[in-house]
C-alpha cells in the first residue's frame, strides 16, 4: 500500500492478510492460493506488509478490551491515512469486527469475506471453474462460526463448492446448527478445559462421518483444528482438509 501510495496509485481493495496469514506456515498456502486468484483475475488491492498488526479480536474475546482498543483505534488511523474503503479478509474474526465491531470506534468500511468476493466473480462470469476439476473426489465443508452464525454466511461457500465437485456432502450438524471447531472466542491461545473430549475431536468426527475425501474450510483456526483433529484419529493420509481458496486455485490451475 505504502509503495503504490508513493507513487500516486490507489487500489480497490485493501486485502487484509490476518495474522495467521503472515505467521502461520500452513495458512500462508491460502493467502498465496487467493493472492493468485487475485492477481488471475487482475483485481486492484494491496496489502498493507510490515504496516499490518493485529485487529484485537483475540484481546477482546479474551476479556482486554484496554489493549482491543488500542489496537483498534491504530488500525483505523493506518486506514484513514490510505484512504481504505473497501477491505477482502480470508479470516472470519478479523471479517467480523472490521464489519460489526470496529464502527462503534469510528471505523466504517465496506467489509468483503473473500467467499462472498470469489462467489460474486463466479456469478459474474468472471472466474469459470470447471465443475470436474477435483475428479469427482467427494467434499464436506465445515461452518466458520464467525462466518455463519454471526454474519449469516452460508449459501456462498456451498454455491463455489457445487461448482468445484458433484460429490458435495453436507455433516448432520451444518448451517445455524454446525459445531464449533473448538478455537474461536479466543479459545486457541489456551489449555483444554475438564471434559470428556475436546470439541475439535468430536468436530473431526462429524467430518469424518461423512466419508468425504477432503474437508473444505474457511478460517484459520478452523483449518488448525481439524487437521490436528486428522492427526489425533491418524486420519491424516487418508483425508485432506483444504481451504476453498486452494481448491479454486488447483482447479484453475495457477
Amino acid at each position: 500500500m505504502a509503495d503504490l501510495f508513493a507513487r500516486g496509485d490507489k487500489p480497490e481493495y485493501l486485502f487484509w492478510v490476518g495474522c495467521a496469514g503472515a505467521f502461520d506456515d500452513r495458512y500462508r498456502k491460502v493467502v498465496r492460493a487467493f493472492t493468485k486468484i487475485l492477481t488471475y483475475l487482475d483485481i486492484s488491492y494491496a496489502v498493507l506488509g510490515k504496516e499490518e498488526t493485529c485487529t484485537g479480536d483475540p484481546a477482546r474475546r479474551a476479556g482486554n478490551e484496554m489493549l482491543y482498543q488500542m489496537q483498534a483505534l491504530q488500525v483505523i488511523e493506518i486506514f484513514k491515512m490510505y484512504e481504505v474503503k473497501k477491505i477482502i479478509t480470508i479470516c472470519p474474526h478479523c471479517f467480523n469486527i472490521f464489519k460489526n465491531e470496529y464502527p462503534d470506534l469510528g471505523g466504517n468500511y465496506e467489509v468483503i469475506n473473500y467467499l462472498q468476493f470469489l462467489n460474486s466473480q463466479i456469478e459474474q462470469g468472471k472466474l469459470k471453474i470447471d465443475q470436474t476439476s477435483l475428479e469427482n473426489i467427494s467434499v464436506t465443508y465445515h461452518d466458520p462460526c464467525y462466518l455463519g452464525r454471526s454474519n449469516d454466511i452460508y449459501n456462498e461457500p456451498r454455491a463455489i463448492l457445487s461448482k468445484l465437485t458433484v460429490n458435495y456432502v453436507e455433516m448432520e450438524r451444518n448451517r445455524s446448527f454446525a459445531l464449533c471447531c473448538g478455537a474461536g472466542g479466543a479459545q486457541m491461545f489456551k489449555e483444554a478445559e475438564k471434559g470428556d473430549k475436546e470439541i475439535f475431536i468430536e468436530r473431526t468426527e462429524d467430518a469424518l462421518k461423512t466419508e468425504a475425501a477432503v474437508i473444505a474450510t474457511a478460517c484459520p483456526f478452523c483449518m488448525t483444528m481439524m487437521t490436528d483433529g486428522l492427526k489425533y484419529k491418524n486420519r491424516e493420509e487418508e483425508v485432506r482438509n483444504l481451504d476453498i481458496a486452494e481448491l479454486i486455485a488447483q482447479s484453475l490451475k495457477i
